[in-house]
């Protein structure tokens, strides 16, 4: 059990810091981080309250959905876990959720263009929605490792949620923030029926450089990233 602790007590930190600030809600969403050197990750289990959680209730999967350690049933969405990472290999951490402003985007089926420098420098150049698929399914294990090698760090998840990856489970979080930050935005803007200016082009893909480049040195194995 030691060997994985430091996995789960992150995933059982992050889970709860995202509830006390409203990301996660009830037993909604879930959270994974990958385990370096292993084809496993560590995952929240099936549909269970989040402030009550403790190490032990973590999952620990490997990437064949069999379970390593963990007596909890894990996530229904594992699968889908699995087919990010193995598509993604610069994601060492995911964080799926129900966020309001998020969703409301999700439901309308409506991504988010540049808005803002740190938005495409930590989330891509947008914020692409991946269409509808059941939950738990292969179906959107598949659709979802399809839409996401665009390198983008944030996605919305039609009439579902959203996902946002990182290099660890603190820089995932911070995208979570970000992305609901841009979501209220391009909302409230929708509402004026005025002009949604993005950022210029240029600045765009300078900034989306800058975190290709972060994302190459995780692939390559070194954790010493850039700053904003």
């Amino acid at each position: 059990m030691a060997k994985y602790e430091m996995y789960r007590q992150q995933v059982v930190e992050t889970a709860q810091l995202l509830t006390r600030k409203g990301y996660l809600m009830a037993t909604g969403g879930n959270l994974s981080l990958r385990v370096l050197g292993e084809t496993a990750m560590a995952i929240t289990p099936s549909n269970y309250d989040y402030m009550k959680m403790v190490p032990e209730d973590v999952c620990i999967l490997d990437f064949d959905l069999n379970v390593i350690e963990g007596k909890r049933k894990p996530s229904v969405e594992a699968g889908m876990h699995v087919g990010i990472y193995q598509a993604r290999s610069d994601v060492n951490a995911i964080v799926h959720t129900h966020q309001v402003y998020a969703s409301t985007l999700a439901v309308l089926k409506k991504s988010i263009p540049a808005l803002f420098d740190e938005q495409a420098r930590f989330l891509g150049r947008s914020v692409e929605v991946i269409p509808y698929a059941p939950s738990g399914t292969s179906m959107l294990r598949n659709v979802i490792a399809k839409h996401v090698k665009t390198h983008n760090n944030a996605y919305l998840m039609q009439s579902h949620g959203a996902l946002c990856f990182g290099h660890d489970l603190e820089r995932a979080a911070h995208n979570v923030e970000i992305l609901e930050k841009c979501s209220l935005a391009y909302l409230l803007a929708l509402c004026t029926n005025q002009k949604i200016n993005k950022i210029p082009l240029a600045v765009r893909e300078i900034a989306f450089a800058k975190l290709r480049k972060d994302q190459k040195k995780v692939e390559n194995g070194n954790s010493e990233l850039g700053g904003e």
